[in-house]
């Protein structure tokens, strides 16, 4: 399976920096990906709030084994409301609850941006992680029509 990670330049490496977003506490140490580049554009833009969009960006291309089992939150897994700031924790919880179990090398999430779209988190601790290949980087510039 193919995923995608848009990101500045000088982070296109399968690293992860372990700073706490929505499915992961700070030190947990997770690749968020999205399953197109369309996706991952969109949430650039969104968590970006439209700056820093004249930077230098790559597209990451990741494979994922096929052979790997991808554990599943589904938005009916969640509580209601759950894509509100103020919910993060729960998700928080679940993402972490997921990386500490060591049971899967993926999770598939909801986008929140994007209803029936789905992120993917990669398990960098995982024992399977160096079976997921960087396939290309690729130049990525944010169309000038976005507004900063």
């Amino acid at each position: 399976m193919l995923v995608y990670r848009i990101t500045l330049e000088r982070f296109a490496t399968l690293q992860a920096s372990g700073i706490e977003a929505r499915w992961n506490s700070h030190g947990v140490k997770v690749l968020y990906t999205a399953a197109s580049r369309a996706l991952a554009c969109l949430e650039n833009v969104v968590h970006r709030s439209g700056e820093g969009l004249n930077d230098l960006f790559q597209t990451m291309v990741i494979e994922i084994p096929n052979t790997e089992r991808i554990e599943k939150i589904k938005p009916t897994d969640l509580p209601k409301n759950w894509q509100q700031f103020d919910h993060e924790h729960i998700c928080r919880y679940l993402g972490d609850d997921w990386f500490y179990r060591q049971e899967s090398l993926v999770l598939q999430v909801p986008s929140v941006i994007i209803p029936n779209e789905f992120n993917y988190l990669i398990n960098t601790q995982h024992r399977n992680f160096k079976k997921v290949k960087l396939k290309a980087i690729e130049p990525f510039l944010f169309d000038t029509r976005i507004k900063q």
